[in-house]
């Protein structure tokens, strides 16, 4: 059905347009504006078969003085409209006065509509104009309801420089967001245009399933591979991805794979070394959206250096380099994505969510990125820290530095006269302080006894006893040893040079 130009009447809801009054508002340009009746009547003649048959809330995005909308309106819709240009946004006020409509002012990329979902997104020569267009169309979806659909008038224009948005890549796009998608070539029809024209003018018609499809993310696997107090980092190059970043060893999970058989193949092919289910431990789980794209859950796992061998660049076409760099102070040449996660879990924080907006950077910026939020920040009464003053710090770095990296502690702060490492919430501080009493540490005095930590097994218990000895340890009650705490309890108990005990629990 078209739109009777006497009566002005489209449908069912609607009431008679007065056609000499809008067209005194259109623009001069045949094609944008509809002056011409003709060109009125072939935009509305489209209209009929992209919009639904009953009235429905129509997004109108770029609408321009309103020529569009007033159509979509003629038919009984309920139109909404934004543009940038609080000019055009008048005059398509003006133009629609007295029909169901609302014109805004605001980007058509993020159009400012707080939330309301409609029935048809409808944008014509907007898409090519915008940043990026997968991410309008991202965001676009987000605001239909289901079974709702995208109008897309689209084109390319020019032979020497050619500007505009090729089909192909639009319904590349689009295809993944929609249950049926249905393309017109408009460039034959010179009605739509007031006069002949030979470039690629078309339309898409996207419509989404009548039921939500269930929500999934990508998951990918991150390597903090140590060695002290350094981790290793690998600089991207030509993947198309922050190429000229630094990131960690990271992949994707496929089908099939666990997160861990995932990291095992991941650290295979991108940094040749073979790792055991045993050299992993998972670090901290986060969620990210990096910006204009999906969500994503990453899951983070450590290991020390030497475990499945020497680290090498086993991908030098994806890889310019690898780097160590202290966790401490890490470089701000970071994905940021990656540099947050390491932030977050160098600071005790296991489970985060890392959000950014569509105006953020992929790299790190410190004045912009988003900054990593805690799910599940320490509970009172956990333990915050234990600090332990020790009459010689170098010797006892060197001691608990190393047996603190065996199980799994990360160093954390650094300053003249102290140490620190962190596992989860909670850290162990040395230092030698300007106010220590003269006189060393006796066990069998009152204060600390010993500290007392869990180690993954027995085979683990056992290659740290083995050494231990190198590092500065002794084995207390060798004679009962694995046993010396009880038949159930398998244990080692060491003491450092400086006289402080610890004492080892295997699983």
């Amino acid at each position: 059905m078209t739109i009777d130009k006497e009566t002005g009447r489209a449908g069912r809801g609607s009431g008679p347009v007065d056609w000499d009054a809008a067209a005194a508002t259109f623009d001069d340009e045949p094609d944008h504006g509809l002056r011409d009746a003709e060109v009125r009547e072939a935009w509305a003649d489209r209209l009929r078969d992209w919009l639904p048959d009953t009235p429905a809330d129509v997004l109108d995005l770029g609408c321009g003085t309103g020529s569009l909308a007033l159509l979509a309106a003629g038919r009984g819709h309920r139109v909404t409209g934004v543009d940038l240009s609080p000019r055009m946004a008048e005059r398509a006020r003006a133009k629609l006065a007295g029909r169901d409509a609302e014109i805004l002012v605001g980007d058509a990329g993020r159009p400012p509509v707080q939330g309301r979902l409609f029935d048809v997104v409808l944008a014509r020569h907007v898409l090519w104009t915008l940043p990026d267009p997968e991410a309008a169309l991202r965001h676009w979806r987000g605001l239909l309801r289901p079974g709702g659909r995208l109008v897309l008038v689209e084109g390319v224009w020019g032979t020497v420089t050619p500007v505009g948005l090729p089909r192909s890549r639009l319904v590349a796009a689009l295809t993944p967001h929609v249950a049926r998608l249905h393309t017109e070539r408009l460039s034959g029809d010179a009605r739509l245009w007031g006069a002949p024209v030979d470039d690629e003018r078309y339309a898409v018609v996207g419509v989404l399933p009548e039921t939500p499809a269930r929500h999934s993310e990508i998951v990918d696997v991150h390597l903090i591979l140590r060695r002290g107090e350094d981790v290793l980092l690998a600089r991207r190059a030509d993947t198309g991805y922050g190429d000229g970043l630094l990131n960690l060893p990271s992949g994707h999970v496929e089908d099939g794979e666990d997160v861990r058989a995932a990291m095992m193949r991941e650290a295979r092919e991108e940094i040749g070394i073979d790792l055991a289910p045993d050299d992993l431990r998972a670090e901290a789980v986060v969620q990210h959206r990096g910006p204009g794209e999906a969500p994503r859950t990453g899951w983070f796992f450590s290991a020390e250096h030497g475990a499945g061998g020497e680290p090498v660049n086993a991908e030098p076409h994806k890889c310019a380099e690898l780097v160590w760099h202290p966790l401490s102070a890490l470089p701000h040449d970071m994905v940021a994505y990656a540099r947050a996660a390491l932030t977050a879990w160098h600071a005790g924080e296991r489970f985060t969510v890392h959000w950014q907006p569509d105006g953020d950077s992929v790299g790190y910026d410190a004045a912009r990125t988003a900054a990593p939020v805690p799910l599940a920040p320490a509970r009172t009464g956990e333990v915050h820290h234990v600090e332990l003053w020790v009459p010689d710090l170098a010797a006892a770095e060197g001691a608990w530095g190393w047996l603190l990296g065996e199980l799994g502690h990360a160093p954390y702060q650094r300053w003249e006269h102290g140490r620190s490492w962190r596992r989860d919430s909670a850290y162990v501080v040395l230092e030698h302080s300007p106010d220590q009493r003269p006189g060393g540490h006796d066990r069998r005095r009152p204060g600390l006894n010993h500290l007392a930590f869990h180690v993954a097994g027995r085979a683990a218990l056992d290659r740290i006893v083995e050494a231990a000895p190198g590092h500065g340890w002794t084995l207390l009650f060798p004679d009962r040893h694995p046993h010396a705490g009880g038949a159930g309890q398998y244990a080692a108990y060491l003491e450092d040079g400086q006289g402080y005990e610890v004492e080892l629990v295997a699983r």
